[in-house]
């Protein structure tokens, strides 16, 4: 959706992995796609982008003449992106998504290790002409942890949902969702890494608890989904939860965020989800962790919720927001207002910023020569 935005103002190119075993039709994009080989890791979800193992993307993407150059990973296709902005004497930006030393911690068992690991694995991003992150919190990471020279520029996530301004009927007919119902609900990987375990342990306590009658919705898929399908048995709370699967149908992926009471989003892994953003689109507020730095933008029982990472004390927070249906559906309110953002605004807002370096990268090439 941002190259979509983006192709308004200039000849984009969106240079990326192929996913083995399933192609896809880049036609129909209204920008150039180009795809490098990738090989998927068997224990991950995640396929491994082989370009130098390709030469045909190599030819390929070597005879598109950039002007400007923008990464998004310090593996081999970011690294190669930037090896090819410094052949073509063009600038280069970066953006930084994810928390690369959590992942390395949990490899090497070690934090002191890790943050030697992640400051090589990010020196791509330092030397870059510019950098990007989502929010000041991830920001101050990268200074801080990632050795950054400089605080990033902050480039919010954004969504190309617009407002359905109804209540979600297509969400409720397709899942059955019935009207009393305080329906919650997680979108994304059903990965460890998303804290979706505190969920389950959460409305094992709410379901002891209350008789209101509650509907929990997981939308997506993911490599700990068996994992999370037997706790939910175990804990009795089979009949209270739906899972959907993959939804690619954006109209029903709205709905259902329409629909839905409160997100639950206690991940301590992402930095800014873009189903925070596609949330408060449709005018729904979240649950977050404190101290998560999905939660840096969110202003306190105004927008958002904040609980501690421990199954009771988000049961209670949720317990007491099913408890005050107005004060859920001001704060959702208020999250639209206040973190709702569309790629058109953030497209219109980058573009400009690459325009001005490639004017700050051509005179500082005119003062060497």
């Amino acid at each position: 959706h941002y190259a979509r935005e983006m192709q308004r103002y200039a000849d984009v190119t969106v240079v990326v992995p192929e996913v083995p075993g399933e192609p896809f039709d880049d036609s129909i994009f209204p920008y150039r796609v180009v795809r490098c080989r990738a090989v998927r890791v068997p224990v991950l979800d995640y396929c491994l982008p082989v370009p130098l193992l390709d030469p045909s993307f190599l030819r390929e993407v070597q005879r598109i003449r950039f002007d400007v150059v923008h990464i998004h990973s310090p593996f081999p296709l970011g690294r190669l992106g930037y090896c090819l902005a410094r052949k073509l004497r063009v600038p280069v930006a970066a953006t930084v998504h994810s928390q690369y030393k959590q992942d390395l911690q949990r490899a090497v068992k070690s934090g002191a290790l890790a943050g030697l690991m992640t400051r090589v694995l990010l020196r791509v991003f330092t030397q870059c002409d510019a950098f990007f992150t989502v929010n000041h919190a991830m920001a101050r990471i990268c200074r801080d942890e990632y050795g950054f020279p400089r605080l990033p520029e902050i480039v919010p996530n954004a969504t190309d949902m617009r407002p359905l301004g109804g209540p979600g009927e297509k969400a409720v007919r397709e899942f059955g969702l019935a009207s009393d119902e305080c329906v919650f609900l997680f979108v994304g990987r059903l990965n460890d890494l998303k804290n979706i375990f505190l969920i389950a342990k959460s409305l094992k306590i709410v379901k002891e608890r209350t008789d209101r009658p509650f509907r929990m919705v997981f939308a997506g898929t993911g490599q700990d989904e068996g994992r999370l399908r037997r706790m939910i048995r175990r804990f009795g709370l089979g009949e209270q939860t739906v899972f959907t699967g993959n939804i690619t149908d954006r109209t029903l992926l709205a709905a259902l965020y329409a629909r839905a009471d409160l997100m639950l989003f206690p991940s301590l892994y992402d930095t800014s989800s873009l189903v925070q953003v596609e949330a408060a689109s449709q005018g729904t507020a979240a649950l977050y962790v404190r101290g998560a730095v999905t939660a840096e933008s969110v202003a306190e029982n105004v927008n958002g919720f904040l609980a501690d990472n421990d199954p009771e004390a988000y049961a209670e927070a949720v317990l007491a927001l099913m408890a005050d249906p107005d004060r859920l559906r001001e704060a959702g309110e208020n999250a639209r207002r206040d973190l709702y953002v569309s790629w058109k605004d953030v497209a219109r807002t980058v573009f400009r910023r690459y325009r001005d370096l490639v004017r700050e990268y051509r005179a500082k090439g005119s003062l060497r020569a």
